[in-house]
């Protein structure tokens, strides 16, 4: 039995879910596709520049990267953070992610110095009030047929992974493996701060079954993902985007995906990466 006035509270309560006006309520982060672009692709890798070309495309955000061994990892410095936050204020572009692509180089598996670049990405995360960096393993840094390579990557992983997790932030694991294989590494990290940076190009291009493996990853093991092509325009190349849409429906996807590569041969950024998010806006819409 229930009371009068606990039937009319429960009768409110049902009449403002029903209300054209609930969904303003509701936390936009969960139902929003948002799409931005690397740095590096838009030719502002390292600056603070990238904010404006990412307005004048249109897209919602910029992955940053974290600097490179010329300028020692600049984004670690305060004053540097502090001109991101401004042009974020004068643009209204988030910044999405961070990003670490000078592991390619000098590889987190053998050098001692991306020790610390990833220990100090989590403070830099946690300034910014950004939740992703990605950790590329291409290049030097490749983990295929790299036992002892991997061994030490799950080391430093699982040495960081406190940290990162008290920090509330995700090391996003990006290479060439398999899915079945960045699970691995994973679990031997035994983190929830250890997820996969998904490129479905990547994955397509190793003849992975991203579909398959999107599913199987899930939004538990997947942090963000990179929608690219190589030489070619979004929905002009290999990836059937349509079918991606599809899997991360089935796993409850919705976040951030950023646009890497994806220019024609001879082709100019700017014209190519406004196509890019038009083709990407019609399959990924915000809401």
């Amino acid at each position: 039995m229930i009371t009068r006035r606990q039937l009319l509270t429960r009768s409110a309560a049902a009449l403002a879910l029903a209300s054209p006006l609930a969904p303003l309520f509701a936390a936009p982060e969960k139902r929003q596709f948002k799409i931005g672009a690397c740095d590096w692709s838009i030719q502002k890798m390292g600056t603070p520049d990238a904010m404006t070309v990412a307005k004048e495309i249109g897209l919602d955000g910029v992955q940053v990267s974290l600097g490179s061994l010329a300028n020692n990892m600049h984004l670690r410095q305060a004053a540097v953070q502090q001109q991101y936050k401004d042009a974020v204020k004068a643009t209204g572009v988030a910044i999405a992610s961070l990003a670490i692509g000078e592991m390619n180089n000098i590889p987190y598996k053998s050098d001692p110095r991306p020790i610390e670049w990833v220990s100090d990405s989590v403070d830099v995360l946690k300034a910014l009030g950004v939740k992703v960096v990605l950790l590329a393993f291409f290049g030097k840094g490749d983990l295929r047929d790299d036992k002892p390579g991997t061994d030490e990557v799950v080391k430093r992983l699982k040495d960081v992974a406190p940290k990162a997790e008290k920090a509330g932030v995700i090391l996003g694991i990006e290479s060439w493996l398999s899915a079945e294989a960045h699970m691995d590494i994973i679990q031997r990290v035994g983190s929830p701060a250890a997820q996969v940076y998904y490129d479905v190009c990547n994955s397509n291009d190793r003849g992975y079954d991203i579909h398959k493996e999107i599913r199987w990853l899930g939004t538990k093991h997947i942090c963000e993902f990179h929608a690219k092509e190589n030489g070619a325009l979004l929905g002009k190349g290999k990836v059937d985007f349509q079918k991606v849409r599809a899997a991360m429906d089935d796993i409850g996807y919705r976040g951030w995906m950023q646009i890497e590569g994806a220019v024609p041969k001879g082709g100019k950024m700017l014209p190519s990466y406004q196509a890019n998010l038009k083709f990407l806006r019609g399959i990924f819409p915000k809401e």
